[in-house]
């Protein structure tokens, strides 16, 4: 297993929010020991000349091998977070995303390798279930407060 680190500067990312029967995708985040410690929604970094439309559409094709739809206007959010003992700084455009019709119909998780050869599992995930003590958060933080409807909260 690898051990993942923020990177030392400011990184502009895409992520798509993509919904199925009121659940919301996400990829799970480990720990340096393998746990699981919270989900993101799936996306990455944008290019340089890159727009984040493009950006988030390559991301998904990438990963996932399908070639979504973006469905929103973006919300924009800053993440300053804390990974291991490392901090993070992230502008994040943030939309949601329609799949292909029938796409990852009937399952349950999506296995992808991201470039670097890790392995991911993404899963759906009903809004209700994170951000609870012992339980994996959702990531960015303030995510599930804007997702609803309440005003983001800074740390």
């Amino acid at each position: 297993m690898s051990t993942w680190r923020p990177h030392p500067r400011i990184r502009v990312v895409a992520i798509g929010l993509h919904w199925r029967d009121g659940r919301l995708l996400a990829a799970e985040v480990r720990d340096d020991a393998g746990r699981i410690k919270g989900v993101r929604p799936l996306g990455g970094e944008i290019e340089f000349g890159e727009s984040w439309h493009a950006a988030l559409v390559r991301e998904f094709n990438e990963e996932l091998g399908i070639d979504v739809t973006i469905a929103s206007e973006p919300m924009l959010l800053e993440n300053i977070f804390m990974h291991e003992g490392s901090t993070g700084h992230e502008v994040m455009f943030v939309a949601e995303v329609a799949f292909p019709e029938g796409a990852f119909a009937g399952q349950d998780r999506i296995d992808f390798r991201e470039d670097n050869g890790e392995e991911i599992v993404a899963r759906w995930f009903d809004l209700a279930d994170l951000d609870l003590d012992g339980g994996p958060s959702l990531y960015p933080t303030g995510l599930k407060d804007v997702l609803r409807g309440n005003r983001y909260k800074t740390n």
